[in-house]
């Protein structure tokens, strides 16, 4: 089963990244490789979270769209990324996150298949 792995950047992941890059990056990739070593790992992409402000756009009741500068909802998490895997059961899929050595938060999604 594919489940989508939504990475959350932290204030502490931030401050690590900050801190030492190369390191934090190591860490990070051999945990991505390792996933991927397993044959688990069925694709992602890591977004730009700190140089390029992201927008928002929402619809209103009236059908106008209302266009505003920042992530969806504002605060600690800010969505950093997401990687899709394919395992057995969502019970992997958890472990897998909670092997992340890095301090974001991951939200674990199933992958809707379509008929």
């Amino acid at each position: 089963m594919k489940y989508a792995l939504v990475i959350f950047e932290t204030d502490e992941s931030r401050r690590r990244i900050q801190a030492d890059r190369a390191a934090y990056r190591k860490e990070y990739e051999g945990w991505i490789g390792s996933i991927a070593a397993a044959g688990k790992l069925v694709g992602g992409e890591a977004l730009e979270t700190e140089h390029i402000t992201p927008a928002t756009v929402r619809r209103t009741a009236g059908g106008t769209s209302a266009v505003t500068d920042g992530p969806v909802q504002a605060g600690e998490e800010t969505l950093g990324g997401w990687f899709i895997i394919d395992v057995a059961d969502r019970e992997e899929a958890v472990e897998l996150a909670k092997s992340l050595p890095t301090p974001e938060t991951i939200e674990i999604r199933p992958i809707l298949e379509s008929a």
